[in-house]
């Protein structure tokens, strides 16, 4: 029968299916990106089991263990996995490739499946994951879109990706829109294993040969924080600055925001986090226009009074090629507006 081969971090795009047999808190922790969990033990079996070992002995806690391990194992053969064809391939992987990953593996392998197992497990890819994203950076040419708050450089990546751009959205990847007011409703972030993660496969995928178009962030996306290498090659790029009249702002941010606009308890609470920099008077009166369904004013005031004085002062700092950088006008907030867009800034010749 075939014994499972021993696999890399850089053989993952060989396999059919990465295979996590870790706990679900591990798995939720961090995973190696688009794996399937399928846990050979439980948080709550892992605990009873370390439990015996402690209290009993290791060799009882082994008993019970495995006895749990290969029910686990049955319960995946006859559910996720019994559908597989002859010719799937999958890989298995555990903490770091011990006797979790191993057992599964086996099984797999003893089946006929070709069956590969992550060498260092999980600890691997994560040290993997941690090099590549010192390295990956660098390897590529970045185009950094500058603009004032609602401006859609969110929608004009969109865009640029649809038109077949190679684009790393950061907020679809934190799952925040990185301001004060930016939590998306009735989504965390992920933790910051998991959003790097993330972020490496993005970046493992693209080609150096062509370039890559990204927003311009700080160095914090809500909890999440960015790489170091990542930030640097981001402010040593070329820019290029969106510029939007402040109506059509408010239109698009009126838009892209209604939850706050829903539930303006929820943003009068967020708006309490101003305070410190606007003093409790103004977010009073900026609590009072929510409260009143004054949207367009809140949305007008806040930006000029709070968004755009801090973004200037922002990205002037941290981006010098932004003051010779090309001007692309926003004119409409539209789709066929921001593909227009989309194809001005690849033909190169924004306005």
């Amino acid at each position: 029968m075939r014994e499972p081969a021993p696999a890399t971090v850089a053989q993952l795009a060989e396999f059919d299916e990465v295979i996590d047999v870790r706990s679900e808190s591990e798995f939720a922790a961090d995973h190696v990106s688009g794996a399937s969990s399928c846990p050979v033990l439980s948080d709550e079996e892992r605990a009873r089991v370390g439990t015996i070992h402690r209290q009993r002995s290791p060799f009882e806690a082994r008993k019970i263990g495995s006895a749990l391990v290969a029910a686990n194992i049955s319960r995946h053969l006859a559910g996720r996995f019994l559908d597989r064809p002859r010719e799937w391939r999958p890989l298995v992987y555990c903490w770091r490739g011990g006797q979790r990953s191993g057992a599964v593996a086996h099984v797999l392998a003893e089946i006929g499946w070709h069956t590969g197992r992550l060498a260092g497990g999980y600890r691997a890819y994560r040290r993997a994951v941690i090099d590549d994203l010192e390295r990956l950076p660098g390897a590529f040419t970045w185009r950094v879109f500058c603009g004032l708050t609602g401006t859609g450089k969110s929608l004009l990546l969109r865009a640029l990706a649809a038109a077949g751009a190679q684009v790393l959205d950061l907020e679809s990847l934190a799952a925040h829109r990185g301001s004060v007011l930016g939590a998306l409703p009735g989504e965390r972030q992920p933790p910051q294993k998991l959003f790097e993660s993330r972020l490496w496969r993005q970046l493992s995928r693209f080609d150096p040969a062509r370039p890559v178009h990204v927003e311009a962030e700080s160095r914090r996306i809500g909890a999440l924080g960015l790489p170091g290498r990542l930030v640097d090659a981001m402010r040593a790029a070329g820019c290029v600055r969106i510029e939007a009249p402040v109506a059509l702002r408010v239109a698009l941010l009126r838009r892209e925001y209604p939850h706050l606009t829903e539930e303006p308890a929820a943003l009068a609470a967020g708006l309490d986090a101003l305070v410190p920099l606007h003093g409790r008077e103004r977010v009073n009166h900026w609590q009072a226009l929510a409260a009143a369904g004054e949207w367009d004013e809140l949305t007008r005031e806040l930006l000029e009074r709070h968004y755009d004085p801090a973004y200037s002062r922002a990205i002037n700092r941290h981006y010098p090629a932004l003051s010779s950088a090309p001007k692309l006008q926003l004119e409409k907030i539209d789709e066929e507006a921001f593909a227009a867009v989309a194809r001005e800034c690849l033909a190169g010749a924004p306005r």
